[in-house]
């Protein structure tokens, strides 16, 4: 600082008997005696001209450049330690060399140590964005980290690692199993521990849980489609899997039932002839209950019409030709039927005929008559003509021994 030649004049002594000089160095070393303990408030008056006014202006702007740099460590601190600004920096102050080299060396840490916290921070972002591709870079301006910054870097890539590994491992199993169909897959992490191992025992746990379910299901299921209906769901199972297994096994039970019912039913009524047997399932409901009406209308029809054509036969076979099948029938039971009415109806013919030409040629001694029984045909047709020759026979016999015998005298008589 530039200063000016002046006379000097005495200076007046305080009261203390000190000179001016002297309380103005104790003033002086009072001030430095506060800055050494970190008080950079306390400034020295400045008045008059001299060696002391210099040492005064020299102390208080060595105290406002310390002053400053206290002031902008605490603001960058706050602002960026406390706000999360990283980006803030200390302003530079007066004075070059040492003071700019403390204001850059203090920039130049607040770089270091927020660049780590900025690239913890990205990589974080994207993990829970669900990005596991992001990882901490080990370098720094060239240089690679170290100490504490590597090794939360090396931490933060490891965890990420370790989540890129489990999530790939859950998505093969889940799509494996979930959407492939494979059953069986297993979940492998190495070095898996805490909270991680029990989320990949967890998957693992449900993905063997769910394939032996499913298997078992599809074991029973294939046995039905088999026509085996002696299996039943053994796995255990709970919540809507437990339906799923009460569902099929009540199933099996019902085709089991069904299926015993129908071949009881089909066994009295078509291997023993016990007729009018009816299958009786229990519960039984939708496609199963149609098909147990179907099988017992059925049996119901074939009873019905088995027992008429057997009254009409046991009828005929009684000598009773008046019967006629009059139970419903379709197809060929319906040509049976039908077969059975036409026999009896020519029985019936054949017989009126045969008793006609009988009364007339034995007892009323009309001769010549014939017996006439229309569409008869077969065995039928050979009695017919058997009894037509045989009244033929007759009635020649009879008509040529009548002309030869002589009439009778009334003497005679």
């Amino acid at each position: 600082m530039p200063t000016t030649t002046a006379k000097k004049k005495p200076r007046p002594r305080p009261e203390g008997g000190e000179d001016v000089d002297t309380a103005q160095l104790r003033r002086l070393l009072s001030a430095l005696d506060a800055m050494r303990e970190g008080n950079f408030r306390k400034r020295l008056p400045v008045s008059g001209e001299g060696l002391i006014t210099d040492l005064a202006i020299a102390y208080n702007d060595i105290a406002d450049r310390q002053q400053h740099i206290l002031s902008e460590l605490t603001r960058v601190q706050r602002v960026a330690g406390r706000e999360g600004r990283h980006s803030e920096r200390l302003q530079p102050g007066l004075g070059e060399g040492g003071w700019t080299k403390c204001v850059d060396a203090a920039n130049s840490l607040v770089t270091d140590l927020v660049r780590p916290t900025g690239e913890f921070a990205r990589v974080v972002a994207a993990m829970s964005d669900g990005d596991l591709t992001q990882r901490m870079d080990l370098r720094l301006d060239g240089q690679s980290l170290r100490g504490e910054p590597l090794r939360v870097a090396r931490s933060v890539n490891g965890l990420v690692d370790q989540l890129s590994s489990i999530a790939d491992e859950i998505t093969r199993v889940t799509r494996e199993v979930g959407t492939e169909g494979k059953l069986g897959g297993q979940a492998r992490v190495r070095d898996a521990d805490g909270s991680w191992r029990d989320l990949i025992d967890a998957v693992n746990t449900m993905s063997s849980r769910l394939t032996a379910q499913v298997r078992d299901i599809a074991l029973v299921t294939t046995a039905v489609a088999d026509g085996d209906l002696s299996h039943t769901v053994t796995v255990e199972v709970s919540g809507e899997m437990a339906q799923l297994k009460d569902t099929v096994d009540r199933m099996v039970d019902q085709l089991s039932s069904f299926a015993s019912e129908v071949t009881r039913v089909a066994r009295e009524v078509g291997t023993e002839g016990r007729l009018g047997g009816q299958a009786d399932v229990r519960g039984v409901s939708g496609t199963w209950k149609d098909l147990t009406d179907s099988v017992n209308l059925m049996a119901s029809n074939l009873t019905s019409q088995v027992r008429g054509i057997s009254s009409v036969a046991q009828a005929v076979a009684r000598g009773d030709l008046s019967q006629q099948i009059t139970v419903s029938a379709r197809g060929e039971v319906a040509e049976l039927a039908e077969t059975l009415n036409s026999m009896t109806a020519t029985l019936q013919t054949f017989a009126d005929e045969v008793t006609r030409v009988a009364r007339e040629v034995g007892t009323e001694g009309i001769l010549g008559g014939q017996a006439d029984v229309p569409g008869v045909a077969g065995r039928w047709k050979d009695l017919t003509e058997s009894v037509n020759y045989m009244a033929d026979n007759l009635t020649a016999q009879v008509r040529d021994i009548a002309p030869r015998s002589p009439p009778r005298s009334p003497a005679a008589t």
